[in-house]
């Protein structure tokens, strides 16, 4: 049993069973839908995933695939799509209690990846903000 929720708490779930993948996601729609250039998601079976608390808002794009997100803090939570991934919910890792449990198995949807996500490594790195002068 996995359990995560919203930023600020508005919204809880839990899902069950074996996750059928953990992928990092470059498509120009979770660029849109979440302002950042990747998302990292995990599929679990539908039957075993449930909202505990809180009623997400619901956005069903162009193509009929629904995305859930806190309607208070804003933080996207799951997204459904029954075409491409029948039976599953995917659900935004980082929203898991527990982030860093399941560890990415492959970044998917590279044809739309920011050209600067290719050199990322490349660039410093900070703890916590640098030091303005």
């Amino acid at each position: 049993m996995i359990e995560g929720g919203c930023r600020c708490g508005a919204i809880r779930y839990e899902a069950s069973g074996d996750p059928a993948h953990h992928a990092l996601c470059h498509c120009r729609d979770c660029q849109m839908a979440s302002g950042a250039p990747v998302l990292a998601w995990l599929a679990m079976p539908a039957q075993g995933f449930r909202v505990t608390k809180g009623e997400p808002v619901r956005y069903v794009g162009p193509t009929g695939s629904m995305r859930a997100f806190c309607g208070k803090c804003g933080t996207p939570v799951f997204f459904i799509n029954e075409d491409a991934l029948p039976g599953i919910v995917d659900i935004q890792s980082v929203t898991l209690d527990e982030p860093d449990a399941i560890v990415p198995q492959a970044q998917i949807q590279t044809a739309e990846r920011r050209s600067y996500m290719a050199t990322l490594h490349e660039l410093p790195a900070f703890e916590r903000f640098p030091e303005m002068d």
